[in-house]
Parts: structure tokens; sequence; C-alpha cells
């Protein structure tokens, strides 16, 4: 393995494209664990923030992931997808697993916003406006929007008070934030998807279930699109 130490400027951008390379070019092959931070802090002979941005955008792509405690590996997905390139993140969820995700959502959020009409109080109007507020003032932050995205939603269960839909939502927690997370990160926060949210909470608001429903419904099946054309690109 061949790491250049890096002495120029734009040293982020450098120890990345060399990153980059080892792992387009099989040295750090699918599911190879990177070496530390330390290490390569020491092989480039530069700062660990240098080397922690580097491994962000890796991370940003898809292309890695850091599992805590254990360390940053090469995901599979780089293999399967051969080259990459800085515009086009991997996308590590199926269009299969997509789709049951928004059957679930139809059959789960759709009803309980059916049942927000009829049972929601203001308390619950205020989760939900706090919870798009947050959205709203993490929009350059993915993973941050991400959460405030699921608790936007989870808000809108609790709001059917409907304690079983409620315990559902609630543990699938993990699962329901990787998927937001996936689109946000390679769909990006898009101003259609930050005024789906403002139009779906107005609507709860004025106990609009109708409007409520369709505008959700015409953002996953926007999303469904998308996620097709980045699959063929």
């Amino acid at each position: 393995m061949t790491l250049e130490s890096v002495q120029k400027h734009n040293i982020v951008d450098v120890i990345y494209e060399q990153m980059k390379k080892n792992i387009q070019e099989g040295v750090w092959e699918p599911g190879c664990k990177l070496p530390s931070e330390a290490e390569l802090t020491a092989t480039f002979q530069v700062s660990r923030v240098s080397v922690r941005s580097a491994v962000q955008k890796l991370r940003d792509l898809g292309v890695v992931i850091t599992h805590q405690g254990k360390g940053t590996y090469v995901t599979r997905d780089a293999a399967r997808y051969g080259a990459f390139n800085d515009n086009q993140p991997i996308l590590h969820l199926s269009l299969e697993e997509f789709d049951h995700m928004r059957v679930f959502r139809q059959t789960v959020e759709f009803r309980c916003m059916e049942l927000a009409v009829q049972n929601a109080t203001d308390e619950d109007i205020q989760e939900l406006e706090k919870a798009l507020s947050r959205m709203l003032v993490n929009k350059d932050d993915y993973k941050k929007y991400s959460l405030a995205d699921y608790d936007f939603h989870l808000a809108i269960v609790k709001a059917s008070h409907n304690s079983i839909f409620i315990h559902v939502m609630e543990s699938l927690k993990g699962i329901y934030v990787h998927y937001l997370e996936e689109l946000n990160r390679v769909l990006g926060i898009t101003l259609e998807s930050v005024e789906a949210h403002i139009k779906v909470y107005m609507a709860l608001k004025n106990r609009d279930a109708s409007l409520a429903t369709e505008t959700l419904n015409s953002a996953m099946t926007h999303n469904v699109h998308a996620i097709k054309d980045v699959r063929h690109n």
C-alpha cells in the first residue's frame, strides 16, 4: 500500500483523493478496516483534523462506514458499484427496502394522520412544530436533520393517541432513522422536502387529513423516482 505524505495547502482534498484511490484500486477491499486515525495521521504527516475531514467526505458518499468503538470500514457497495465519483453517493438501501418502508408509512402514518386530526391536542401540535423547527435549523446537517425528521413523524403518530401505533413507531426508530439518513444523504435536503413537511404540519394544524396524506404521498412518490434515477446513473 502506498500513501504519500502530504505537504500541500489543500490537505484534506489530497488525503481524500489518495484514500479514494486505495479503495478504487482494491488496496482497501470491501469490508476492509481502514488504518486507525492515528496511523493515517502518521502516514500522511498531517493533523488528525485533516484526516477526520477526509474520512468524513468518504463517509458522506457512503463509501466507508464507521462503527462506534470498532473503526471505519469500506462498504461492500463500493465493490458493487466499482468506480465512484464525488457527485454520486452510494445508496445503501435497495429499491425493495425503500418500497417496503413506503408501504409501512402509507399503512401506519396515513391512518395516524386521520386519527391525529380527530385526537391531537394543542400540545401535540406544539411538539410537531418543535420537530419541524429543528429540521429547519439543521438543513445543512443531514444526520441532525434526519433525527428531527423522525421526531416529526413520531409526533404525528403520538398525536393519534393510539398506543400500539406509538409503540411500533418507537421500536422501529433505528430502522426509520437509517432510512431517512439514506434519503437525505443521497438525495440531499431539498427545498421540496422542507416545503412538504411544512405543508403537512399546516394541514394537521388545520385538521385537514386529506391534504396531509396527499402531501406526504406525493413526497414519497417523488423520492421513489429520484432513487431510481440514482440507481440508473
